[in-house]
């Protein structure tokens, strides 16, 4: 009955993983990530972030509540401040491109799956059950 090895489905993941790296999408992707580490000012802004983060874990760590929230506030402010610089956004919006088209992937295997199995065991697709269900529901009187 099976036609496919665990490892066989893995390896056509892998291709199907690479095929995805070769995209559009993922170009666009490397060729932000590059201009993000080359903006002096971005990478300074995001050091002064995590600095201020470890100072804020320390802060808590010690209780040091009216000091932990004027770090958190110039976090939010740095935060504010770097998401504002059109390379960051563009990075962004690129990311839920990708984010998306990886949903679309797992969302549109998962379905097919699920599809694929009920048609295999000659279910019904519109009601979602297996053949199996289908008949032991048929034979059930409720």
């Amino acid at each position: 009955m099976a036609e496919y090895t665990r490892k066989q489905v893995i390896e056509e993941a892998e291709k199907l993983a690479k095929m995805m790296a070769s995209t559009e999408e993922i170009d666009r992707f490397k060729q932000l990530e590059a201009k993000l580490n080359e903006n002096k000012k971005v990478q300074d802004l995001i050091n002064r972030i995590k600095a201020l983060q470890k100072q804020a874990v320390n802060f808590q760590a010690y209780e040091k509540n009216e000091a932990l929230k004027k770090v958190e506030a110039e976090i939010n402010r740095l935060e504010t401040e770097i998401d504002e610089i059109p390379i960051v956004q563009e990075f962004k919006d690129s990311q839920m491109v990708i984010n998306d088209v990886l949903q679309l992937v797992s969302s549109t295997i998962s379905r097919e799956v699920t599809n694929e199995v009920i048609r295999s065991t000659d279910g019904d697709l519109l009601s979602g059950e297996t053949g199996s269900k289908v008949k032991n529901s048929n034979n059930c009187a409720f």
